[in-house]
């Protein structure tokens, strides 16, 4: 069952592993930095108490690293919602089905004036986002969509519902060249508490969704773990590691990126988080992450504050978001509640412009299809 089984041998190692981490050193952790290569001891051992006395050494080595692999760029993206229909209950998420929000979907025409508005900024590469339902949000919807966004930008990913093999080599057919996918907890109990009914409430269906849109041919695949979820962060960063290292091992032609989101407020929100995500341990998990994924795209969206993701920008981050919404449409069309509150809300100019102050080069497109006579609008 791909990285179900290999998660599973990990996990009677866990505690005694905790045990081990409270008695490393910062001589251990100092070794660990100097390491070309880290294995997923190293991993774990990163993101202890010790290493966390560490950030500066840990700081510069992830910083090293990026702009090895990356150089001083920042891939630029926005999301666009196409609809908030939900048929799960999850305890956490604003589109729960239970939830009496005002749903909405939109029409192709309303899709096209939102992609104008968006090509407008000068991005090209976009996140297409739905709630999970398969009823409101059908495959064919999202190929009808995709086949006008094609029209506008060179780089569309998609954030929906798991899709069979099949499927999302239908979609690749249409245009997308990228999927979001978020585990949420790989902690399999806490998983199943929080998704109390509805397809999502399938642990290893959706842990199993990479690889299926990886043999499908897809060129890029982001995951990670919604942070707050389980009580145990260092947990949840250790799996996303580990399910990172294995995807970039098995799908050698397949682009691996990380995302570490922490959990926001939403409307009528209730569930409380498992535990307090600090800024600081995001950081130590932002490098630890870099450190032992030398390779990896790390994506940091508006779901952290302005002031945090500008401190954030030299720690390994190689992708995010600007002029974000989390409503349906957002830009011409924003009739619908959001799925969280954005906490950054700077615009696209305005995030260019602070990154070339700090001496990076953001990237309005990281893809270019070479498509005979087929050009962009806008």
């Amino acid at each position: 069952m791909g990285f179900y089984n290999e998660m599973s041998g990990y996990l009677p190692k866990l505690d005694m592993w905790q045990r081990e981490a409270e008695k490393i050193s910062g001589k251990q952790i100092k070794e660990i930095l100097d390491k070309e290569i880290l294995t997923p001891w190293d991993f774990y051992t990163l993101l202890s108490d010790e290493a966390g006395m560490y950030l500066e050494e840990m700081a510069q080595r992830a910083q090293r690293i990026t702009i090895q692999n990356f150089g001083k760029i920042i891939f630029l993206y926005t999301p666009l919602y196409l609809a908030n229909y939900c048929e799960n209950r999850c305890a956490y998420c604003g589109f729960n089905s239970d939830n009496r929000i005002k749903r909405s979907k939109l029409t192709l025409e309303e899709v096209e004036q939102e992609a104008k508005a968006i090509a407008e900024t000068g991005l090209r590469h976009i996140l297409v986002l739905t709630g999970e339902s398969r009823y409101h949000s059908p495959v064919s919807y999202i190929s009808d969509c995709v086949r006008v966004l094609r029209k506008y930008f060179t780089s569309i990913s998609i954030e929906i519902y798991p899709l069979k093999e099949t499927e999302y080599a239908q979609l690749i057919a249409e245009g997308i060249d990228g999927l979001t996918i978020y585990q949420e907890t790989y902690n399999e109990k806490t998983y199943n508490d929080v998704h109390l009914a509805g397809p999502k409430k399938d642990f290893i269906n959706r842990l199993e969704t990479p690889e299926r849109a990886c043999r499908a041919g897809i060129r890029a695949v982001n995951i990670g773990a919604l942070l707050g979820l389980d009580e145990n962060w260092v947990n949840e960063t250790f799996f996303t590691g580990l399910h990172a290292a294995y995807l970039q091992r098995k799908f050698l032609d397949t682009e691996i990126s990380v995302s570490p989101p922490r959990m926001r407020p939403y409307p009528g929100m209730a569930f409380q988080p498992a535990c307090n995500v600090t800024d600081r341990n995001l950081v130590q998990i932002l490098l630890a992450l870099r450190i032992f994924l030398p390779r990896v795209g790390i994506t940091v969206s508006t779901r952290e504050t302005e002031d945090f993701r500008n401190n954030l920008l030299p720690l390994g981050v190689t992708k995010m978001s600007a002029g974000s919404s989390t409503s349906v449409g957002g830009r011409v069309h924003n009739e619908s509640e959001s799925q969280f509150d954005i906490a950054d809300g700077r615009s696209v100019q305005e995030m260019h412009d602070f990154l070339v102050d700090e001496g990076y080069q953001p990237i309005y497109k990281d893809w270019q299809e070479i498509m005979s006579g087929e050009g962009l609008t806008g």
